[in-house]
């Protein structure tokens, strides 16, 4: 076994832990923990353990070498996570701006029928400060 094969091992090992102990401490969604588990799996595993194999499936796609069809595949998959991951950006501005809105209206109708005090701060200056003035 070479040192390159040695060394893909150990960083992919380290990078399974780090997803796991993310996932632990809830820093990171099961949704994503188990994709970056099964994309850390599926690539450090045939790497390591089977470096030659890389090399006959590139020559099977055409690629030159394994080496660049794991780059193609890389950007491929980022690609792709960031596409995901922008849609679900999209989604979250959808439902905060709707929240937004019925928050207002709920406001709106509270304060018209008196049960809370009209305010002269519009609710983006609500925060630490605009909390302290109110006191």
């Amino acid at each position: 076994m070479s040192q390159l094969n040695i060394f893909t091992a150990v960083v992919g090992l380290a990078l399974l832990a780090v997803f796991f102990e993310m996932l632990r401490r809830r820093q990171l969604r099961e949704k994503y923990a188990v994709l970056w588990i099964i994309v850390g799996i599926g690539v450090v595993v045939p790497l390591s353990i089977f470096p030659g194999a890389l090399n006959s499936v590139a020559e099977a796609f055409g690629v030159k070498s394994g080496a660049s069809l794991v780059l193609f595949l890389g950007i491929v998959l980022l690609l792709l996570i960031c596409t995901h991951l922008s849609w679900e950006v999209s989604q979250l501005e959808e439902e905060t701006r709707t929240l937004a809105e019925e928050v207002a209206l709920i406001r709106t109708q509270l304060e018209e029928r008196s049960v809370l005090p009209e305010r002269d701060t519009p609710a983006t200056e609500i925060g630490p400060k605009a909390a302290a003035d109110d006191h």
